[in-house]
C-alpha cells in the first residue's frame, strides 16, 4: 500500500485541479448562457427580414438568380466552425471525423485554430482560417462571409457554399451538421429553411400587403443583394449556435472531471484511512510486543 505521504499529496493535487475544473465548469456556464441569449436576440431582426423579402417576392414574383458558379462543378466550399481551445469533449472530434468522410472535391475555410490544423494535416486545401470572440459579433461573421462569397466569384469552379458546425440541440448533445447556405436558387425556399433554423412557426400567416411599392435602383437589382443579407444573417446564427455548443460541451466536460475528481478524493480518502489505520495498529503491536519484551526479561 502507498504511504501516506504520497496519498496525502496526490489528495491535494486533485483537490486542486477539481476546484479549476469547477471554475471552468461556472465559466463555460455562463457564456454559454450569453451565447444562447445572443442568438435568441437575433431572431427578430431574422424575422423582419424574411417578412420584408416575402412582400417583395409577392411584387415581383421572381426567382434569384445565383451568383455561384453554374458550371456543372461537384466543387464545394465548407466553412467549418470548430474551437480555438480544447478541452470541450468530443466536439471537435465529431467535426473531424465528418470532415474524413467527404470524399468530393472540397476547399476549408477553418474558423478556430483546431479545425485548420487539422484540415492541414490531411493534405485537404484550407483556403482561410478565421478566429471568433467569445461573444461573436456580426461584423466577425460579415468578414468571413464576405470572404467566402468573394473567393467563390473570383475562382468560378465552387458550386456551393456549405457550413459545418456542431448543432446545439440541448446541453447534453451536440451533432455535426451541414448547412448549404449558397448558391440561393429560390428565396422562398430558403426562407422557408431559416424558419426552421430559427424555430419559427411556419404555419403563421403574414397579413396581406395592399401597398403600392417603388423600387430603386431597380427589382432586380434589389433582389441580387437580398441573398448575401441573408447569408450573412444565417452564418451568424450558426456562428452564435456553435458558439453555444462550446461553450456547452466545455461545460459538461468540466463537470465531469470535476466529478470525478471528487469521486477520486473519496477513494483516495479511504485509502489514505485504511493506511493510517494499519499504521496505527502496527504501532499499536511494536508497543505491546516491546511490552511483553520488557515483561519477560523482567
Amino acid at each position: 500500500m502507498k504511504g501516506m505521504r504520497e496519498i496525502r499529496n496526490r489528495i491535494k493535487a486533485v483537490k486542486g485541479t477539481g476546484q479549476i475544473t469547477h471554475a471552468m465548469e461556472l465559466v463555460a456556464a455562463s457564456k454559454m448562457r450569453k451565447a444562447q441569449q445572443s442568438a435568441e436576440n437575433g431572431r427578430a431582426y431574422a424575422t423582419l427580414l424574411m417578412d420584408m423579402t416575402e412582400t417583395v417576392m409577392e411584387k415581383i414574383g421572381t426567382m434569384m438568380s445565383s451568383k455561384i458558379s453554374k458550371t456543372g462543378t461537384s466543387k464545394r466550399l465548407i466553412i467549418v466552425f470548430s474551437t480555438d481551445k480544447g478541452l470541450c469533449g468530443p466536439l471537435n472530434t465529431n467535426l473531424f471525423k465528418t470532415i474524413c468522410e467527404i470524399d468530393e472535391p472540397a476547399e476549408f475555410i477553418a474558423i478556430g485554430a483546431r479545425a485548420a490544423r487539422f484540415i492541414a494535416r490531411l493534405g485537404k486545401t484550407l483556403k482561410a482560417q478565421f478566429s471568433l470572440s467569445d461573444h461573436v459579433n456580426f461584423s466577425e461573421v460579415r468578414k468571413i462571409a464576405d470572404f467566402a462569397m468573394k473567393l467563390a466569384k473570383e475562382q468560378g469552379d465552387i458550386g456551393s457554399i456549405e457550413v459545418l458546425y456542431p448543432l446545439f440541440i440541448n446541453t447534453l448533445k451536440q451533432e455535426p451538421t451541414f448547412v448549404k447556405i449558397a448558391p440561393v436558387d429560390d428565396l422562398e425556399e430558403f426562407i422557408q429553411r431559416l424558419r426552421k433554423t430559427y424555430k419559427l412557426d411556419k404555419t403563421l400567416e403574414r397579413p396581406e400587403d395592399s401597398r403600392e411599392f417603388v423600387f430603386e435602383p431597380s427589382p432586380k437589382e434589389i433582389l441580387d443583394e437580398l441573398p448575401s443579407f441573408y447569408i450573412k444573417q444565417a452564418l451568424y446564427h450558426i456562428a452564435l449556435d456553435a458558439k453555444a455548443s462550446e461553450h456547452s460541451a466545455r461545460m459538461v466536460a468540466m463537470k465531469s472531471a470535476s466529478d470525478n475528481a471528487d469521486a477520486l478524493v473519496k477513494t483516495l480518502t479511504i485509502e489514505y484511512n485504511k493506511a493510517r489505520q494499519e499504521a496505527i495498529t502496527t504501532e499499536i503491536l511494536e508497543l505491546a510486543a516491546a511490552s511483553q519484551a520488557m515483561d519477560n526479561n523482567s
